[in-house]
């Protein structure tokens, strides 16, 4: 038992450190992200070493159950794969360029639409998309304009993981903790949608009194808009990410499952963006740009940690913490906890451990299951470590010579997280009273 609790610590200590110490690996022009290097070393030693049963492992991996990680990452990359596309026609920063042409020259005007529009794509698409897609967009947008980009910056990844919560496939958190439980789409919005909101509220209205003093400043900005580059495939994109959205919103009334669907609409996108490449003789870098961004280092994180918490429960280490977290408030007791320990080992290692926490029992199952969610996504405006989305963000904010420092980064996520946290527990307390 101390050996596998400490290979899985240092497993998941080590995660930590290659975000902050050595980011990316770099082999010639090849480069990659090291963050799952760790967690995957963690779970070879574990089963090389017999720490855990292999075979276990296997049949939970390819078991027909909702704790099914390998159709919970399907689900994700399906959906990020079609908002990428979306993405590389230029979709998000057209709708980025119009915000700004419709400021009239108000700092306040640009945040707040800028806000809208990160919100409302965050919803439909993916945190992580957004943050990716919108970062560089508003360096270089407050760059040219000789304006500081600290709320903007701040405003759009706040915007990003606190409406993520709203749908189940904002954040794979939320996918992961929901399909954990059975919680269908439906069921997962209308429990949501209240805690949503106000944590929208209140995250927009702590940034607002945060940056007044930088919204006096006029704006003035010559930037032209930016265009579709090719209306087909946007067209198309958008059109079968609608579908997917609403077949996944009755997948459990016509009996398909979530990952089945968002699998099937982001093979149908592929198979059309080369048939259509092919026919009209064009290069096809958006679908080779498209699936280059793909999250596949997403991969080996959630098979690791996936076989690191399988150990933790064989040795009933889940269920000490189990008994410490099963109170009679379980919103509160997991939905502060969870936030912690995210901001501990990050949120997807969270969740995939809180799942395994959160088995032991059955009648406050549903609450404690909400609260952690919620804070899988507030976590990440609180320190760095919260959520890949928030190592991603400053790793683009150091690239672009931005300074933003861990110590910034926890200041700012204290003053708008906390609020924000407490607001969204108390919808989730308002939701289920108002439900039953």
């Amino acid at each position: 038992m101390i050996a596998a609790l400490v290979i899985s610590v240092i497993a998941i200590v080590g995660m930590i450190i290659c975000v902050f110490a050595f980011p990316v690996l770099k082999i010639g022009k090849f480069q990659m992200q090291t963050f799952w290097f760790a967690p995957l070393i963690g779970a070879v030693l574990l089963l090389s070493l017999g720490l855990v049963d292999a075979k276990m492992v296997f049949s939970s991996m390819i078991a027909s159950t909702s704790v099914n990680p390998l159709e919970i990452l399907a689900i994700f990359i399906s959906m990020v794969f079609i908002s990428v596309v979306l993405d590389e026609v230029g979709f998000f920063k057209y709708l980025a360029s119009v915000a700004v042409q419709k400021s009239n020259n108000s700092q306040l005007t640009m945040f707040v639409l800028l806000y809208f529009i990160v919100s409302v794509l965050t919803i439909f698409t993916s945190n992580d998309i957004i943050v990716i897609t919108f970062t560089p967009f508003i360096i270089f947008f407050c760059k040219n304009t000789k304006i500081n980009p600290l709320p903007y910056l701040i405003g759009e990844f706040v915007g990003a993981n606190t409406w993520s919560m709203l749908l189940i496939i904002g954040n794979p958190t939320n996918i992961y903790l929901a399909t954990s439980y059975n919680i269908d789409f439906l069921d997962y919005l209308t429990h949501m949608a209240i805690p949503t909101f106000l944590a929208g509220i209140v995250s927009l209205a702590v940034m607002l009194i945060l940056f007044r003093k930088y919204f006096k400043v006029p704006l003035t900005s010559s930037l032209e808009h930016d265009h579709i580059i090719d209306k087909t495939i946007f067209s198309v994109s958008l059109v079968l990410l609608i579908i997917c959205i609403i077949l996944l919103s009755i997948s459990s009334w016509v009996g398909l499952s979530m990952w089945l669907i968002a699998s099937i609409s982001a093979c149908i996108l592929l198979v059309f963006v080369i048939v259509y490449c092919s026919f009209q003789k064009k290069e096809a870098f958006i679908l080779k740009e498209s699936l280059m961004r793909l999250p596949f280092n997403l991969i080996p994180l959630l098979l690791s940690m996936f076989v690191i918490v399988l150990t933790l429960h064989s040795y009933d280490v889940t269920t000490y913490f189990y008994n410490i977290l099963n109170t009679n408030q379980p919103i509160l007791s997991y939905g502060l906890s969870s936030f912690v320990v995210a901001n501990l080992i990050n949120n997807i290692p969270m969740s995939v451990l809180y799942v395994d926490i959160i088995e032991n029992f059955s009648e406050i199952s549903r609450q404690a299951i909400f609260a952690s969610i919620i804070s899988s996504n507030i976590a990440a405006f609180f320190t760095p470590i919260g959520a890949l989305a928030g190592m991603m963000w400053m790793g683009i904010l150091k690239k672009n010579d931005i300074p933003f420092s861990f110590g910034k980064f926890t200041f700012y996520g204290a003053i708008i997280a906390i609020p924000t946290l407490f607001a969204s527990l108390g919808g989730l307390y308002l939701s289920f009273f108002l439900m039953g």
